[in-house]
């Protein structure tokens, strides 16, 4: 759900620009609650990791792709702070080094794509969480719905930027069926990847998770070949090591990137496909960053596709890493720094 240059005009994009900066100046705020000296790596891991498997397209009807956007899953692990934080760093990277996702919409993909994604998401899985009985079990679960439901609502909400600031007459009504039609789909997607990798997450640190704070394993005793609570209290789940965790965290995100994502989906995403369909994307223009040496996904000068894809993930699946760890870094240290007297 990129957009490009193009699609929205330059007031609407402008405003939508105040509006990125606002949260990412809230999530920068808030973030320093969220943080700390475990988290902050893992953070960065995130970014990271959304990075990569958004290089992974995967097909969702005729014709059309979608991939993950992230927001759910980088809530739910790090915090809603913290997660926009992460969309928007995945989202500059993109834009800078691989020409995806306009520059001059920004401000409309970090809106769209990280602040709705992140803020319904974390609405819909606290909710349930706080319904539903406190277990693994139930956080997977409800990280499930929460990522199902986020990705209509970006769309839905998208429409509504095109509504308000497209630079096309297609009727609105048409551009909303089929935006929130397809990524319906695309929501399905998005809720299994992100169920997956919570509850992989938490089955080896669950205290690192931030959906799952609390989350406790009950002591048990076997009396007459039953398992019963020993008494009300909880004992913490094991863990594993956090080294180990980031570690086997950057390994994936690297083989994704710089391998899985040669075999991923070459058709459309749901908001090209759109666009085309409809014809939305009459006016769009030129990428500022159109001769990156990193553009399209793929590094200029090597001509083995396999090679010069892979090659371009890795890259960027470093330096999301790098800005990402070394900006949370930053929010941790002013979090836990002393206080002069």
């Amino acid at each position: 759900m990129h957009v490009p240059d193009g699609f929205i005009n330059a007031p609407v994009s402008a405003a939508a620009g105040v509006v990125a900066a606002g949260a990412v100046a809230a999530g920068l705020r808030g973030a320093r609650r969220e943080l700390n000296e475990r988290t902050a790596p893992l953070a960065g891991l995130v970014a990271a990791f959304i990075f990569a498997v958004q290089m992974l397209n995967f097909p969702v009807a005729a014709g059309t792709s979608g991939h993950l956007l992230g927001g759910a899953l980088a809530a739910i692990l790090v915090g809603p702070w913290t997660g926009v934080l992460c969309i928007a760093v995945v989202l500059l990277m993109q834009g800078i080094l691989f020409a995806d996702g306009g520059l001059t919409a920004l401000g409309v993909n970090i809106t769209v794509m990280g602040v709705v994604t992140v803020v319904v998401s974390y609405a819909v899985f606290r909710g349930l969480v706080l319904l539903l009985p406190r277990t693994r079990r139930s956080v997977t679960a409800a990280s499930f719905a929460a990522a199902l439901v986020s990705v209509p609502a970006a769309a839905t909400v998208f429409t509504a930027v095109y509504a308000i600031g497209g630079t096309t007459d297609v009727p609105v009504s048409k551009v909303l069926t089929a935006m929130v039609g397809v990524h319906v789909l695309i929501g399905v997607g998005e809720a299994v990847i992100t169920m997956l990798t919570v509850g992989a997450v938490i089955a080896v640190r669950p205290d690192l998770v931030y959906g799952a704070r609390g989350l406790t394993a009950p002591l048990k005793l076997r009396v007459d070949g039953e398992l019963i609570d020993a008494t009300p209290s909880a004992t913490p789940v094991a863990k594993a090591s956090p080294k180990k965790l980031w570690i086997g965290g950057v390994v994936t995100a690297l083989v994704l990137a710089g391998f899985v994502s040669f075999y991923a989906s070459a058709s459309p995403d749901g908001l090209e496909k759109v666009a085309a369909d409809q014809g939305i994307d009459k006016n769009v223009e030129k990428h500022a960053a159109a001769d990156s040496p990193l553009a399209d996904y793929g590094v200029k000068g090597i001509e083995a596709p396999r090679l010069s894809g892979g090659l371009a993930g890795v890259i960027g699946v470093g330096a999301t890493l790098a800005v990402g760890t070394g900006a949370f870094w930053v929010v941790r240290r002013r979090k836990t720094a002393p206080q002069e007297a």
